[in-house]
């Protein structure tokens, strides 16, 4: 069966040691794995944190993404030596953290445009520093699982498809794909179709509610989703990620505006969901 994960996002963005009475509680509800994101600035917090979900017997996945400074296909070549060295960092903090998988739509910068479609030059641009970045990776023993996002927040990667051109570019056994059932929603026009695309670099997985709520509560096509999962023998994790208000410096940056589901709502019925789900279509 696959593991299921919970990001902690819903309650904070912030690396610290007050998130480990979060882990445990998550730990008691029968998740796998908890998903951290990566850009707190405290280097001891991702170690001491790192040390504890080990002990309590939790696997960890991350998840990151990078800023116009930062940005892996500007046409200034010190601006991609800096998102190179960034994702390094981001690297690091995982392996400290003892991930495994470091997700999240850092091929570019986040919420920043061009006004026009994506170039030729910039999907090369972004193929040389995730090639350079998966050598660092596979260094720490750790695969990139790169995510497309919705037109609203990306234009280098809206679909599977573009993704995969952009993996196929980058070259390197560590830099693989993540599927994201919000994104997707938006964006494919089946999800069978996208999973099938995507299949050969598929590393991981969110499960996301239309709204950001709990899975299940609201329109996405969960078993068609769940289906092809099952039928190219998806074996990586299904984690959940859903946002709420509270850390608002995190809400404000993504747009969130207001509560869609109770943290604790969400991770309780969100885990009966996926179990329910596995079972019916064999996953």
């Amino acid at each position: 069966m696959n593991k299921i994960g919970f990001n902690v996002l819903a309650w904070s963005a912030v690396i610290s040691d007050e998130l480990i009475p979060i882990v445990e509680r998550l730990k008691t509800m029968g998740y796998d794995g908890v998903e951290f994101l990566l850009g707190s600035p405290d280097t001891a917090a991702y170690k001491r944190l790192g040390q504890y979900t080990q002990e309590l017997g939790l696997e960890v996945t991350t998840v990151f993404v990078v800023g116009k400074d930062e940005n892996p296909i500007s046409e200034d070549a010190a601006v991609r030596a800096k998102a190179l060295d960034r994702i390094k960092w981001a690297l690091d903090r995982a392996h400290d953290l003892n991930a495994r998988i470091m997700c999240g739509p850092f091929h570019s910068a986040h919420a920043v445009f061009a006004r026009r479609a994506p170039e030729n030059q910039e999907y090369g641009w972004g193929a040389e520093v995730l090639h350079a970045a998966g050598e660092h990776a596979a260094q720490a023993g750790i695969t990139l699982a790169l995510e497309a996002l919705n037109r609203f927040e990306c234009y280098l990667c809206n679909t599977m498809e573009q993704l995969a051109r952009l993996l196929k570019a980058a070259d390197h056994p560590n830099v693989k794909a993540m599927f994201d059932t919000h994104h997707a929603n938006i964006e494919e026009k089946k999800f069978s179709q996208g999973i099938q695309t995507i299949a050969p670099f598929l590393a991981h997985v969110h499960i996301s509610e239309n709204d950001r709520g709990t899975p299940g509560d609201g329109h996405i096509n969960f078993a068609e989703a769940f289906s092809a999962l099952a039928g190219i023998n998806y074996t990586g994790w299904l984690t959940i990620e859903a946002f709420s208000r509270n850390d608002p410096d995190f809400a404000n940056s993504i747009g969130v505006w207001r509560e869609y589901s109770k943290p604790w709502d969400i991770a309780e019925n969100g885990l009966k969901f996926i179990k329910e789900m596995s079972r019916q279509h064999g996953l």
